[in-house]
């Protein structure tokens, strides 16, 4: 069935039969030569919502549907044998069955056809699985990730094997199977055989029935109060029997005397339908007797007489503005007319978009129609009762669901997280954008996603092109703000250059890099005319710090926080000693060039900016936007999320307790956010050591700092860690790593945190540390404390300073 939904995918954007041929072990697709960039993986991932529809679509065209039709039509005695003695050979099987479907095809209805579609959807096809798998995906624990080879591997190559033997004998195929694609079954009755839901899950019946007793005016505060009251009813709700007037009026109102009073001044007229006596507005006369043959009362002016447009039309869409879903018989019962006539007029009305059919009452059963704009409320408040229902989860939920979500790297958890360079681009692709300390950005952001970081593979990427980084301003101690960016995406997330005061050396290193290419800083120098390596190589970085200028490699970036006291110190291996500096400084080594520029509509930009934070976050919330300083504040991306959960693609609610109700989240972030409230009772404690600019550290963003009895506030500053235990808040760490603050005694916590942090020590992340003081007091003065005591059980030593780990 998957293989159906892509064929039809390929279909409509190229207009071209895909020949997806899917096997138990993978699908072959052939992608037609366009001038366009092949496709990538998202041309397989559908909405799981779409993609049952799309199977049942498509499964009339394939093979498997004309072998169960011929299969069915033998065992319904439609294909008799000419003589009961012999067998019929297949191909004349083939041929009359083919005959039979081509007739059948005509009668959306036919049992035989329904019945073939009903065992290829539920007895051979695994819809359920398919469906799962596509919520996965759209939850992040599946990724779809997309591999180029120059020849196919030994799985691949017996998958292409099988995809050259289903064409070679192409033109042999029967002739049942290559008739089978002009089916056009009857939808609804398909339904009610597959025992399909489709909105009568999602409407809630308390709503409904709310909405249908505002519509006909039988809420309390919508009764009519006096004579001009029941005249507007008439005029919206159009005719009324006496009882159903009363009903829609203020107790003890005078309802007799107002419609005396109304009908003396031929404001309302009494006519006859359905062979009973109703109450209407003159203005509906001449509707009433043009469509239904009522007649005209006596004494009604000409004005209202004059012949109407559409009158049946008029009659059937007031009935459905005024009601919640509805069949064809209630309406007929309701205007005195036939059902086909009815049927025939909604038919019609749906063509303009003006009504719906489709299955829409909770305890309804077949096909119903609706009023466009009524449905469209009754979902809108479906969907607000249903936030309303859902219970918020806790802000430590919120922690364990972003380290999931940006996939980071768990002691205990070997088979889950990124790996290799397709796992580094993964990484980048979801933190495109975000600034983070240079120090921090390869030990700490990239080395807590992907297993077996490396850097050559950030090189390999930017020295291919594929990925380029730049830089926000500069932190003190050679260390600054940069983020990494997709360049095919970069001109949409790239930040704007900052204003800076430019010299004569920075517009000349422009002038010569204007003209486009890379140039390595020796040929730089001798463009500009530049004989000072040193000022030459402060102006290049104070264009990286403007965003203005970029490297091929992060190379001289590494070289740079090397160089003096950066916000997050590692260890690295240092430079080789007695290297001439034949071309120019280490900080300036590779290929420098301006950055692409920035696209500046400001629609564009903020759509990207909305789309980022959603993939980055999973659930958007006012503090994580803040804390990204993306232009605008919260207030610019709120109007771009907000379309997005008109349009569908993202939802708001009130997912995470204390934070607010504009929180959004797409459906499959949700899902998985919700699976985190609850920890299994027989998990082990997970910790995490981040740096506390990390977007995957929600305190100090979309979570406030809890309180802290050391002395000093936490914050979300360059060379600050933060560890936490099960998404708890444990330890934060200064930077320098003299200083601790706690927020707990609880040894079962303190113990995995120190371990992740000591862990992290030893993979060379943070370098030396040595711990001084912990929550405003001296680590080693008086007796043993839980801190200390896990600190000194994950590999910390007393020193006459503090406790001190080295790496390994």
């Amino acid at each position: 069935p998957w293989a159906l939904a892509i064929n039809a995918r390929l279909r409509e954007r190229y207009g071209l039969d895909g020949q997806a041929v899917a096997s138990d072990d993978g699908i072959v697709i052939r992608i037609p030569d366009t001038d366009a960039e092949p496709p990538t993986g998202d041309v397989i991932v559908f909405e799981a919502d779409e993609i049952e529809d799309l199977v049942t679509q498509e499964v009339g065209g394939s093979a498997l549907f004309a072998a169960r039709f011929r299969e069915c039509a033998a065992r319904a005695l439609l294909l008799p044998r000419r003589d009961p003695g012999r067998r019929s050979p297949l191909w004349q099987q083939r041929q009359r069955s083919a005959a039979l479907l081509e007739v059948a095809s005509k009668y959306p209805s036919f049992p035989i056809v329904l019945e073939a579609v009903r065992e290829c959807l539920q007895d051979v096809y695994d819809l359920p699985a398919l469906l799962a798998l596509m919520r996965a995906v759209d939850r992040r624990e599946v990724q779809v990730v997309d591999v180029a080879t120059p020849s196919p591997s030994p799985y691949a190559r017996s998958l292409l094997f099988g995809y050259v033997a289903q064409f070679v004998y192409e033109g042999d195929s029967p002739i049942a199977e290559r008739r089978a694609a002009a089916l056009s079954l009857d939808q609804g009755l398909l339904a009610e055989l597959l025992g399909r839901a489709e909105l009568r899950e999602l409407l809630d019946p308390a709503v409904l029935a709310e909405v249908e007793a505002e519509l006909q005016r039988l809420a309390t505060d919508r009764r009519a109060r006096d004579a001009e009251g029941v005249v507007d009813l008439l005029r919206m709700l159009g005719p009324l029997t006496t009882a159903e007037v009363t009903a829609r009026t203020v107790d003890e109102a005078d309802v007799a005397g107002w419609l005396g009073a109304l009908t003396d001044t031929r404001r309302v007229v009494e006519v006859r339908i359905a062979g009973a006596p109703h109450w209407t507005v003159v203005e509906d006369v001449s509707r009433l007797r043009d469509g239904l043959g009522t007649p005209v009362p006596a004494g009604t002016p000409d004005a209202f007489t004059e012949p109407v447009d559409d009158p049946l039309g008029d009659l059937v869409s007031r009935f459905a503005r005024t009601h919640g879903p509805f069949t064809t018989d209630q309406v007929a019962e309701r205007l005195g007319l036939g059902a086909a006539v009815v049927r025939h007029t909604l038919q019609r009305l749906a063509a303009q978009g003006r009504v719906l059919e489709g299955e829409f009452r909770p305890a309804g059963s077949g096909s119903e129609w609706c009023e466009a704009e009524v449905l469209r409320k009754l979902r809108r408040r479906s969907l607000a009762r249903l936030r309303k229902e859902v219970e918020p989860v806790g802000p430590e939920a919120l922690a364990r669901f972003l380290g999931a979500w940006q996939h980071l790297v768990l002691p205990g958890n070997s088979g889950r997280g990124l790996r290799g360079v397709d796992g580094v681009l993964s990484a980048i692709d979801q933190l495109a954008g975000c600034p983070v300390p240079a120090s921090a950005l390869e030990p700490l952001v990239l080395g807590s996603r992907v297993r077996d970081y490396s850097p050559a593979y950030l090189d390999e990427l930017t020295a291919s092109g594929e990925v380029l980084w730049a830089g926000h301003s500069a932190l003190p101690g050679a260390d600054g703000w940069v983020s990494l960016h997709l360049a095919d995406a970069a001109p949409l997330t790239l930040p704007e250059p900052v204003p800076f005061e430019r010299a004569e050396l920075h517009d000349a290193v422009l002038q010569a890099l204007e003209p486009g290419g890379a140039w390595f800083f020796r040929q730089l120098s001798d463009a500009v005319g530049s004989t000072n390596d040193t000022a030459l190589s402060a102006a290049l970085w104070e264009l990286v710090w403007a965003g203005r200028v970029s490297n091929d490699t992060l190379v001289p970036l590494r070289a740079l926080t090397r160089s003096g006291t950066p916000s997050h110190r590692s260890r690295r291996p240092p430079p080789r000693a007695g290297r001439p500096a034949r071309t120019g400084p280490p900080e300036t080594a590779g290929r420098w060039a301006l950055l692409p520029a920035i696209d500046t509509d400001p629609t564009r930009r903020a759509h990207a900016t909305a789309e980022r934070l959603l993939d980055r976050h999973g659930v958007v919330i006012r503090g994580a936007v803040v804390s990204e300083r993306v232009p605008g504040g919260f207030a610019a991306v709120y109007k771009v999320l907000s379309a997005f959960e008109d349009s569908g693609r993202c939802r708001r609610g009130y997912f995470v307790e204390g934070l607010g109700a504009a929180q959004f989240g797409t459906a499959g972030a949700i899902d998985r956010l919700r699976t985190f409230s609850e920890l299994a009772p027989d998990q082990l404690p997970s910790a995490v050591a981040l740096a506390a600019t990390d977007p995957a550290n929600p305190y100090g963003a979309a979570l406030g700092w809890p309180e802290s009895d050391g002395g000093h506030r936490p914050g979300r500053k360059a060379g600050a860690i933060v560890v936490l235990v099960d998404g708890v808040l444990t330890l934060y760490v200064e930077r320098g790593g003299r200083t601790l603050l706690t927020w707990t005694d609880d040894l079962d916590l303190l113990t995995p945190a120190a371990a992740s942090l000591a862990e992290a020590v030893g993979r060379g992340s943070l370098g030396r540390l040595t711990v001084e003081k912990a929550d405003g007091a001296a680590l080693l003065g008086g007796g043993s404390t839980p801190l200390r005591a896990a600190l000194s059980s994950a590999g910390f030593v007393a020193t006459p300073r503090g406790l001190r780990i080295r790496g390994a």
